[in-house]
């Protein structure tokens, strides 16, 4: 059973449609890191996917090439649609984030903590997602994956909030997790703080 499945199991909650947006620079783990929240089967416990999503296949870690433009990946589970936007972060597309922000209910944000040098990148495209009209005025949550630990000069999610400059997000839920998305660490902890707060907001 994928994560979402079990998110939605916990919430007990009917026909509710959750629309989360996966954002982040490019290459910083953010395909690696829905690949996790996937129901495993295809199929799955709660019945076969829509037409529509039937293309949709189960990638492995080592063919993940980058997304180009965005892929929308759906799931249903007994209790919750998800539909997870997974945008590009390469900077032609960057611009197509915000068509997306009003539908969502929740942000997942991934940066690659090896990359020093875009930092600065990340922390500018951040705070103008923060500030754009459709999300400054919003108690949505956002949560952060400091994704790469595996690298051997990965910055700590505590130098990557201090960077990020997050203890000044004082009007919306936030929470930062070290991963390590190849492996899946770190991403459970993740998705169990999104589900305390969209079910915050569901009721």
């Amino acid at each position: 059973m994928g994560l979402l499945d079990k998110l939605s199991g916990w919430l007990g909650l009917r026909k509710k449609e959750v629309n989360v947006l996966c954002l982040g620079l490019d290459n910083s783990g953010k395909t690696t890191i829905i690949n996790h929240l996937k129901p495993t089967n295809p199929t799955g416990p709660f019945g076969p996917l829509s037409e529509d999503w039937k293309h949709v296949s189960q990638t492995q870690t080592q063919d993940i090439v980058p997304t180009i433009g965005f892929n929308i990946e759906k799931f249903k589970s007994s209790s919750l649609s998800f539909t997870v936007f997974d945008m590009s972060g390469q900077s032609r597309y960057r611009n197509l984030w915000e068509h997306y922000y009003k539908e969502s209910h929740a942000i997942i944000f991934v940066i690659d903590s090896g990359d020093k040098l875009r930092m600065v990148v990340a922390k500018e495209e951040l705070d103008n997602l923060l500030s754009h009209q459709d999300i400054r005025s919003r108690r949505m949550p956002v949560l952060f994956f400091a994704n790469k630990m595996d690298l051997r000069d990965a910055l700590s999610s505590v130098k990557v909030s201090q960077q990020l400059c997050l203890e000044n997000i004082k009007d919306k839920p936030w929470h930062i997790c070290a991963s390590d998305a190849v492996k899946g660490e770190g991403i459970q902890e993740g998705v169990d703080w999104l589900q305390d707060h969209i079910k915050t907001m569901k009721t």
